[in-house]
């Protein structure tokens, strides 16, 4: 037997698809490992402590500034902001228990400009609502978000919401102090 026959192997239909086969099952092991222990990545919004900037944004404002005492389980702040000056405003993005956005802004504007600024420049005019006892003015956009917007004094207060449920909103609405 010469060297070049022994390197030789037979080669058939039924030797590729078992090594096909034996491939298919490792890669399957490996996804099913990795997805036991594999974590998810971090993710790349963060959570801030809105709490620590509201006493000193309330004592700058020109207006009635709120914010809730505390979220709902599961929620969290995202973003923070307050702008001094003579068109001072508050901002505060908060993330629901299921990833949805709610955003509460404040400032001395109208609410129609408000109301073009952060919910859209077509917004639709809806039904009031009574939020803990107070009225409410209602807007919609073309995706079908939720606005509420009062006015009360020199404060107007637009709190939105990306796809949450109106129940949601209103109760995180009735919350601010």
């Amino acid at each position: 037997m010469s060297q070049q026959q022994s390197a030789r192997y037979q080669r058939s239909a039924g030797g590729m698809v078992g090594a096909l086969v034996v491939l298919v099952g490792l890669i399957g092991v490996w996804l099913a490992l990795h997805a036991l222990t594999g974590n998810d990545p971090p993710s790349p919004v963060q959570t801030v402590d809105y709490t620590r900037e509201v006493p000193t944004a309330r004592k700058a404002a020109g207006f009635d500034l709120v914010a809730p005492p505390r979220l709902p389980s599961g929620w969290r702040a995202t973003t923070v902001s307050f702008t001094p000056g003579p068109r001072s405003h508050w901002h505060l993005g908060v993330l629901t228990d299921r990833g949805r956005y709610v955003g509460l802004e404040q400032s001395t504007e109208s609410v129609t400009s408000m109301v073009r600024a952060y919910v859209d420049e077509s917004a639709a005019r809806g039904t009031p609502l009574d939020v803990a006892g107070q009225p409410w003015s209602t807007y919609t956009d073309a995706r079908g978000d939720l606005a509420l917007a009062r006015r009360e004094g020199r404060t107007t207060t637009v709190v939105i919401g990306h796809r949450v449920p109106r129940s949601d909103l209103v109760s995180y609405t009735a919350s601010l102090r």
